[in-house]
């Protein structure tokens, strides 16, 4: 009886470490005693900024390395591996006409047109998602991450509607039978549910980078928009970018370096 207490009180003070990124504070679904639970001994401050953002430096990137950043950030949220059209992405990689399909360049140089893009939420200043949501299960906080609160959709999937990005998945069956790596410290979703990227804001909390910039070697900086010596303001004053679609008036918060 001492020992399940002691593992609640070590689940708990997890638990409300995450609350600080935003009502995401609940645990997985794995038996307590399957767990390895990290003591707050083990974290960094949490990191804060006034508007996380992200640059992609798309010369750096092939399918090879968008399959390691999805890998990181899939195993990381428990992300389901199904295959077909019903599949659950958070991370993922497209070709140029399907990143940018607004940025109609003629003869476009063989390396710009064939590289593979990588794509995920964008995390917009102004979110459709947010503005049609009926149960307020998405909501942006105000360091500009788009957050979902899985336990409130009632998967009418209005945002994937009003998302013009692709970046939303629906759970159309039961997604825990196809999770590979099970991380405890993640909720899993269940069936008729909406989820997406979140810029890894459970390990934010924790002063840990975003699973997929640590996967990139470099090749996606991360940071707040607004402070002009952050590296990711540093790289944009250097570097050409483009974002998805500007034309929709969302604002997104990626950016790709070209």
């Amino acid at each position: 009886m001492k020992s399940n207490r002691r593992r609640f009180m070590k689940l708990a003070a997890v638990s409300a470490l995450g609350l600080g990124a935003g009502r995401i504070g609940f645990l997985g679904d794995a038996p307590a005693a399957a767990m390895d639970i990290p003591s707050a001994a083990d974290y960094n401050a949490p990191m804060e900024a006034k508007h996380w953002a992200m640059a992609i430096d798309t010369t750096r990137f092939n399918q090879e390395l968008v399959d390691a950043c999805a890998k990181a950030c899939h195993t990381q949220h428990n992300v389901p591996t199904i295959p077909g059209k019903k599949g659950v992405k958070w991370f993922w990689g497209a070709n140029f006409e399907e990143s940018f399909p607004t940025e109609h360049g003629n003869f476009l140089p063989g390396d710009v047109e064939h590289r593979t893009y990588p794509l995920l939420c964008n995390q917009c200043e102004v979110p459709m998602c947010v503005r049609v949501c009926p149960t307020q299960a998405t909501f942006k906080r105000a360091d500009g991450i788009v957050m979902m609160d899985f336990h409130r959709c009632i998967g009418c999937r209005y945002c994937m509607a009003g998302c013009p990005f692709g970046a939303r998945s629906f759970n159309f069956q039961d997604p825990r039978p196809f999770i590979k790596d099970f991380n405890p410290l993640f909720p899993t979703r269940t069936r008729g549910v909406v989820e997406k990227c979140n810029f890894c804001a459970e390990l934010l909390a924790l002063g840990k980078m975003p699973a997929c910039v640590e996967a990139s070697g470099g090749a996606l900086i991360f940071g707040d928009l607004e402070d002009p010596e952050s590296d990711i303001r540093k790289i944009l004053r250097e570097r050409f970018a483009l974002r998805r679609k500007p034309d929709a008036g969302t604002g997104p918060s990626v950016y790709y370096l070209m």
